[in-house]
C-alpha cells in the first residue's frame, strides 16, 4: 500500500500502473496480482487505509486536548501528505459503472460526521456556543472545506508554513465557535 501511495502521489492516478507499483516495491507484478485483481482494487483500499491511520492519530489527540480539532487535522495532513495526495487522486478520479465521476458523495458525509460530533461534544461541555442543527452543519462544512483547502494549498506549496497556517485557522474557528462563557 505504501508503494501505491507513493506512486500515486508522485505520478498521479491516471499514470499509476501495477507495474510501477511493483517496481517501486521491488517485487514482481504477479505478487501484487495475487492480492489485487487490478489497480482499481488497490485504489479502493487507499482511502480505507488513510481513514484507519487518521482515526488512530486523531482520536487520542482530540481526547487529550479537547479543543483545536482543526489544528490536529492539519498536523495529520502535513505529516501524511503523500497519503493525503493519493486519497485526493483516487477519490476525485473514481468512476461508476456508467463512466461518470463519483466525486465521493458517500465520503463527504462520513467526513462531516466526526466534525459534527466534535461540535456537539464541545457544546455539551460548554466549550462552544450552541449551534442549531443547520448551523452546526454549516460549521462542519466550513471546517471540512478549510481542511481540504489546506491540503490543496500544501500540494501547491510544499514548503508552506504549516504552523502559521494552522494558527490562522484555529484563530478563525475559535472566534466563530467558542462559548462566551469561557
Amino acid at each position: 500500500m505504501e508503494c501505491s501511495i507513493e506512486t500515486i502521489a508522485e505520478v498521479g492516478y491516471a499514470q499509476t500502473s501495477l507495474g510501477q507499483i511493483a517496481k517501486r516495491a521491488n517485487i514482481s507484478k504477479v505478487v501484487i496480482s495475487y492480492r489485487f485483481t487490478n489497480k482499481k482494487e488497490i485504489f479502493a483500499q487507499i482511502p480505507i487505509e488513510y481513514y484507519k491511520a487518521w482515526q488512530s492519530f486523531i482520536t487520542p489527540q482530540l481526547e487529550a486536548q479537547k479543543r483545536n480539532a482543526s489544528g490536529v487535522f492539519l498536523t495529520f495532513i502535513a505529516e501524511n501528505r503523500k497519503h493525503v495526495f493519493a486519497v485526493i487522486e483516487t477519490i476525485s478520479n473514481q468512476r461508476g459503472a456508467d463512466g461518470k465521476l463519483l466525486l465521493a458523495s458517500e465520503h463527504d458525509e462520513t467526513s462531516l460526521l466526526p466534525i459534527e460530533n466534535i461540535l456537539t461534544l464541545g457544546i455539551k461541555e460548554g466549550l462552544l456556543h450552541e449551534f442549531n442543527r443547520s448551523s452546526a452543519r454549516v460549521m462542519a462544512l466550513t471546517i471540512r472545506n478549510a481542511i481540504d483547502g489546506f491540503t490543496i494549498e500544501l500540494m501547491r506549496q510544499p514548503h508552506l508554513d504549516i504552523k502559521e497556517f494552522t494558527r490562522g485557522l484555529v484563530i478563525i474557528f475559535d472566534a466563530s465557535t467558542k462559548s462566551n462563557c469561557h
